[in-house]
């Protein structure tokens, strides 16, 4: 199996960004050089477990949560995920989003795609 490394580079800098940080920062944070960062956030580098390690204590996220792309059984970081993209929703947002999800679950199952 080929770990997708564009994937996880858009994880980190998302993680990154929500968490208000710079490439230099989260480089100082992980003890990573800044354009180290850069290269992985782009998926231009293959990086190693300690330093994959090193950026998700840096980002206080589960390793889980980088590598659920690429890993078979990650449900609970999609959890994870979607909570935390609902948590600062109004009631009106909810009731949209539920409607959506309903639907596009329907649409899915309907679809094969379970």
């Amino acid at each position: 199996m080929e770990l997708d490394y564009t994937a996880i580079g858009v994880r980190v800098r998302r993680f990154r960004k929500e968490r208000g940080l710079t490439q230099q920062a989260l480089a100082e944070l992980s003890d990573q050089e800044p354009s180290n960062i850069s290269h992985i956030e782009r998926g231009a580098t293959k990086l190693s477990l300690p330093t994959l390690v090193s950026i998700a204590n840096a980002l206080d996220v589960t390793v889980d949560d980088l590598l659920c792309d690429s890993v078979v059984n990650a449900t609970k970081s999609y959890e994870r995920e979607v909570w935390g993209l609902l948590a600062d929703c109004s009631h009106r947002e909810l009731k949209v989003i539920t409607g959506t999800m309903r639907a596009l679950k329907e649409n899915l199952r309907n679809a094969g795609l379970k």
